[in-house]
């Protein structure tokens, strides 16, 4: 890993999730299980692809929540839903992401990801009437 793939991962990151990065942003690591997993993410996901060039954030979003819905990544959903929202995308957009993922990822899928959406939007989930 190089000092300027981290800084780059490091200022890519704080950037999409609209965060101040804390001044010691020198060492991430909590030293509990898997602690480096941050620092790989650094460089894997946020230098060497958020910050590439050949899509726009808003696009990025849009097919970041595609794929996590397919996997069943809830708890990363709800991350990148807010995430999403800052990139530009609007609710309705990303209900549309939902309804779309359904149809290829699954139904249960989609419901899933519309719980963790919605709770990620700070959006209570009533059940139905019966």
């Amino acid at each position: 890993m190089t000092t300027d793939q981290r800084r780059l991962g490091v200022e890519t990151m704080y950037s999409v999730v609209s965060a101040t990065p804390p001044p010691d942003q020198d060492d991430l690591r909590d030293g509990l299980l898997g602690e480096d997993l941050v620092e790989i993410g650094l460089i894997n996901v946020w230098a060497q692809l958020w910050a590439r060039e050949g899509l726009a954030r808003r696009d990025r979003s849009l097919v970041t929540l595609g794929v996590l819905i397919a996997l069943g990544c809830e708890d990363e959903l709800a991350s990148h839903v807010r995430i999403a929202r800052s990139n530009g995308l609007s609710e309705t957009e990303i209900a549309e992401v939902l309804y779309h993922a359904s149809g290829y990822a699954g139904f249960p899928r989609a419901m899933a990801a519309r719980k963790a959406a919605r709770r990620a939007l700070g959006q209570e989930t009533q059940e139905a009437p019966r």
